[in-house]
């Protein structure tokens, strides 16, 4: 699974972002993701069926570089779209799917509400049956579409699918999908209201807004389906409806793997050519300190591992011979434990590159805020893992176990899962409190778990070189050392000596591995070399001028002498 780009980046990612406006960054992610949308070139097929070119996009290496490019893809392609395809053999649809996927248009999903975020299944917009049509409205402020980017100020065509609830006869007949025109080129469409938000901290900006409709008449062709019945089963058939969100669960987090590329090579440049003079006349490398040399082999070797194994779990989180319990896990599963090791690893490259880590230019900064709107994005992680690991706990299915199952890290997942087991016998009812209180907050590492352990089993299978391969190890094993030292029989003393064993077998090959990553061409920060920081510092306002400090001095000194006589 390769990156649609074959040939040289292009200039519009070159763009030094930060020293634009906000409104011209936003306006330079929409024009980014118009060229990715025209490179990859999608056909109804490759996003209904999920196509290797779809999940390429995931994992195209730019898009860390503007992750509100991504957003906007996310939701156009991978939602909006995804959702319309099913319908495609209507000619309304086909046609709309056709500006869609050339990108006249842009799709956004308005689904969950101020007041429903958690429990979107209670959304309270309402689209009621009239002999004309339907009456799309918000009843409330609570009910207002929160967040998708929904303005006009950019110049381009906005069309959304709206969950509501179908109101018939007086009846609530349950949430259904609404096509609903939210803006033209210029200006909203009579009835749609869209609040745009401020930016979120440290994250590329987009026009993120709440929107609400105001008694907006929409024809009987804007509901997707034909059924004006009320579903005999409510629940089932709102999954029915997001059925596109299990699938965003497993996509949101293929840009991670890439940016925690980005950053292993970053921050490993950057330790490797930084030099510093201590208590010695020579100045020594950054890297022959042992903490700064763990944090980067660290983030090299799990990048390594992580983008062997997502291209072959996203395929299983939609292959439909499995159930699609099992096909939600995975993708549960591969965001949970990304997303996990993402944190750590970033953070630790990050504050290991001192003052200069944490400026936008530098990347690592924006990318650890970035990766926080994925950890909600698609589901939210914590929610996911609850739902997934009751279910695991209960018995409804299984995960399979990895082709290398004896190893530590999956002894450490099934140990987990064995706990949580023995936790839930004495509670009851996995929905008491003493449950809420002692199996819950296992969920999110006990599923977390399952995800390292599968990685590193694909990672071996892969052939990713054994030094690299117990530096994962030892990364995960980090990630809860208490369990390791009382169930595995690894003392901290131990856990230490590991560690070192593995960071020093990677230190002599480390340049190869960094070539490894392929991504050494995307790669934007000047942090990288004094040659690439000197380039870009040309790029920045200098302040100069031909102020007298001396004469400033003598009047501040007049002005304290008068004011002192008054």
């Amino acid at each position: 699974m390769t990156s649609a780009a074959t040939t040289g980046v292009d200039p519009l990612f070159h763009e030094p972002v930060e020293l634009l406006s906000t409104d011209a960054r936003v306006a330079l992610s929409y024009k980014r993701a118009r060229l990715l949308m025209h490179e990859y070139a999608f056909t109804v097929k490759d996003v209904l069926e999920t196509s290797d070119k779809f999940w390429a996009l995931q994992s195209d290496p730019r898009l860390p570089l503007d992750m509100a490019c991504y957003t906007i893809l996310a939701a156009h392609v991978g939602l909006a779209i995804g959702t319309l395809v099913k319908f495609a053999h209507r000619a309304d649809i086909a046609a709309l799917v056709r500006e869609l996927l050339n990108f006249d248009t842009v799709g956004v999903y308005l689904l969950s509400e101020r007041g429903h975020g958690l429990d979107a299944f209670n959304i309270e917009t309402t689209a009621t049956l009239t002999s004309e049509g339907f009456i799309l409205n918000t009843p409330r402020e609570e009910a207002s579409k929160w967040m998708p980017a929904t303005t006009p100020s950019f110049g381009i065509p906005k069309v959304a699918l709206v969950m509501a609830r179908l109101i018939v006869s007086g009846e609530d007949r349950g949430c259904r999908f609404f096509i609903v025109p939210i803006c033209n080129k210029f200006q909203m469409y009579r009835g749609v209201h869209s609040t745009r938000l401020p930016t979120r901290s440290g994250t590329a900006p987009l026009d993120f807004s709440i929107t609400t409709f105001d008694h907006v008449l929409l024809p009987i062709t804007a509901l997707l389906g034909d059924s004006l019945a009320a579903p005999k089963n409510p629940l089932q058939a709102w999954w029915g409806e997001v059925w596109r969100i299990p699938i965003g669960t497993g996509a949101v987090p293929g840009p991670l793997v890439q940016a925690l590329k980005h950053a292993a090579y970053i921050g490993s440049s950057y330790s490797l050519h930084r030099h510093i003079v201590g208590k010695t006349p020579t100045p020594v490398s950054l890297m022959s300190f042992w903490t700064q040399r763990w944090a980067m082999v660290q983030a090299v070797a799990v990048a390594r591992v992580l983008d062997v194994w997502y291209p072959t779990v996203v395929k299983q989180s939609v292959d439909m011979a499995l159930e699609p319990g099992v096909r939600h896990a995975y993708s549960v599963i591969t965001k949970a434990s990304i997303a996990q090791l993402f944190q750590t690893c970033m953070g630790e490259v990050m504050v290991r590159c001192g003052a200069q880590g944490t400026f936008e230019h530098n990347f690592m900064a924006r990318m650890k805020n970035e990766g926080y709107g994925v950890v909600i994005a698609e589901g939210d992680i914590l929610t996911l893992c609850i739902r997934l690991y009751n279910e695991l706990l209960l018995g409804r299915y299984s995960i399979p176990p990895p082709a290398h199952k004896d190893t530590l890290l999956w002894r450490h997942a099934e140990g987990l899962l064995r706990t949580a087991r023995e936790y839930l016998a004495t509670c009851g009812d996995h929905r008491s409190e003493k449950a809420n209180a002692f199996v819950l907050p296992l969920a999110e590492a006990g599923v977390s778990a399952i995800g390292h352990a599968l990685a590193y089993s694909a990672a071996v299978d892969a052939a990713v070189p054994k030094p690299l391969l117990d530096v994962y190890e030892c990364a995960v094993i980090r990630l809860d050392a208490v369990w390791y030292s009382e169930s595995a029989g690894l003392s901290s003393f131990e856990q230490r000596m590991r560690e070192d064993k593995a960071s020093a077998a990677v230190l002599p090959r480390l340049d190869e591995y960094l070539r490894d990553l392929k991504i050494a061409r995307y790669v934007r920060a000047p942090i990288v070399s004094d040659a690439a920081w000197k380039a870009y510092l040309k790029l920045l306002p200098t302040h100069s001028g031909n102020a007298d400090a001396n004469e400033d001095s003598k009047v501040r000194f007049r002005s304290e002498t008068i004011s002192a006589r008054l």
